[in-house]
């Protein structure tokens, strides 16, 4: 705007807004008189702005009003207002006079080509007459082109026609697409990105469908437990989810859909799905119902539910509304706690950000992914299946040794391997992998000891040991025991 050359009002057109000035005829001053403006905002109110070339210019002038020149004959002027005008006083003519709105606006929303055009012309109006922008903030996005970025043309037949894309991939992926692009710079769209974003959201709403599918005997009332309860991967799980939101939260608040798609796509994808969720299994589906650490588990996944639920309704609105009614039922609730559209942003205050915490599970995760590439070479070499097939053994230094002095639990849970153990003696035929970025750790992998429990597929030396239940490991017997009870 500051670049901007002066705004001339006035056009040479035929019809439009008219630029309502009286001209004395004697002297060929304008005619400024409080009175004269009543008497045509009179008669506009009455007929419209087709008033003024409905009337003689004499309409427009009050008995006995004159000019200082003392003249009394004068003309209308013929020229109307520009176009941008009419838009730019809209701040007036809507948000002032509906009683559902408000002035200013929170947010002006256009193209890029609008800051010399609506942008501009609302600003100047608004600060003429009402010495404040009328907005509070401006958004620009540019066009929408298509996958090579060129402008959609119909004779080049490069359309992509939205209800098109409806009928084939539906409401959700469209608007996905939309968030998922970053519309500072042009938008592309094209088959091979929309099946992406397709993907994309079907991850998503898997994540979800697992989450409600092991949530289903599960009343957050009954059956949560405290924070004391939870286990460390549970609080790892909470202390993403919190960074997360506020990380989600800035985005929206930027109008950074893109980054929101992103953090959504990342947490639902990697965070929750590849990894808290695939290693929840073993505590969701062998543990008993109401075992403790089937219940941790689950008072954070309805957590993290309730919270993603949240933070992808203004994206995806239906996927969310209709999740939220699974998640909280409609009953005979309150209509404010019928919709997730009336709910807030999760509340993560109670998340207290630990930059310790968060450190050890760095190494953990890290430790976590070499392990991984070498269970990956065990599988090719056809010496294990699944990773449960699996023993892993550590060759680490004393830095590590103190690290996993009491991790190492924690790391074969991380790992979903059979057993996960710290080299000892007898152990020199094994075949031991460096570390790359892991100073200190080399790692062996190969065939778990002992016998395949039929429950939980864990390879253990405890299977056969119980006569009533020779197929299964100490664990699973003792819950199949309680389950009998």
């Amino acid at each position: 705007v500051e670049a901007r050359p002066d705004w001339c009002l006035s056009r040479q057109r035929s019809w439009g807004v008219p630029v309502t000035v009286l001209t004395c005829t004697a002297c060929g001053e304008i005619l400024k008189s409080e009175a004269v403006c009543r008497r045509i905002d009179e008669l506009f109110q009455q007929k419209g702005a087709d008033a003024w070339f409905l009337h003689e210019a004499a309409d427009f002038v009050p008995e006995g009003l004159a000019c200082a020149c003392g003249g009394s004959e004068f003309r209308k002027e013929t020229d109307i207002l520009d176009v941008w005008f009419d838009s730019g006083t809209s701040h007036a003519a809507v948000l002032e006079e509906r009683p559902e709105l408000r002035s200013p606006a929170d947010l002006y929303l256009e193209g890029s080509d609008q800051h010399r055009g609506w942008f501009q012309s609302s600003l100047l109006t608004s600060v003429g007459t009402r010495g404040r922008a009328p907005y509070k903030g401006v958004l620009t996005h540019g066009y929408v082109v298509d996958g090579q970025g060129k402008k959609m043309s119909k004779s080049v037949g490069n359309v992509v026609a939205p209800q098109e894309v409806i009928d084939r991939y539906g409401a959700e992926v469209l608007r996905l697409w939309v968030a998922s692009e970053n519309y500072q710079d042009d938008v592309k769209v094209s088959d091979e990105i929309l099946k992406h974003v397709s993907d994309a959201y079907r991850k998503m709403r898997n994540t979800l469908r697992f989450l409600l599918g092991n949530l289903s005997d599960f009343d957050p009332a009954r059956d949560a437990v405290g924070p004391e309860a939870l286990f460390e991967i549970d609080r790892w799980a909470l202390a993403r989810f919190a960074e997360l939101t506020r990380r989600l939260t800035r985005a929206y608040e930027r109008y950074e859909f893109h980054a929101v798609y992103h953090g959504l796509f990342n947490f639902c994808g990697t965070t929750i799905s590849s990894l808290y969720m695939d290693i929840l299994k073993a505590r969701l589906y062998c543990s008993a119902p109401n075992g403790p650490e089937r219940r941790a588990a689950q008072t954070v996944m309805y957590r993290l539910l309730d919270g993603l639920l949240r933070l992808m309704a203004p994206v995806l609105c239906f996927t969310a509304a209709e999740a939220w009614e699974h998640l909280h039922g409609l009953g005979d609730k309150d209509p404010l706690d019928r919709s997730v559209f009336f709910a807030t942003f999760p509340a993560v205050d109670d998340i207290v950000a630990d930059a310790a915490f968060d450190e050890r599970w760095n190494r953990l995760l890290s430790l976590r992914s070499a392990i991984t590439r070498v269970l990956e070479t065990a599988r090719r070499d056809k010496l294990i299946g699944l990773s449960l097939d699996a023993e892993v053994v550590l060759q680490v230094n004393t830095d590590w040794q103190a690290f996993l002095a009491e991790s190492l639990p924690l790391l074969q849970e991380l790992c979903i391997v059979s057993n996960l153990r710290l080299q000892a003696a007898g152990d020199e035929d094994l075949v031991f992998t460096g570390t790359e970025g892991l100073d200190g750790v080399a790692i062996a992998g190969g065939p778990a000891r002992g016998e395949k429990c039929e429950r939980c597929w864990t390879f253990a030396t405890s299977v056969g040991a119980d006569a009533d239940h020779p197929t299964l490991c100490a664990r699973c017997a003792r819950v199949v025991r309680q389950l009998a009870a």
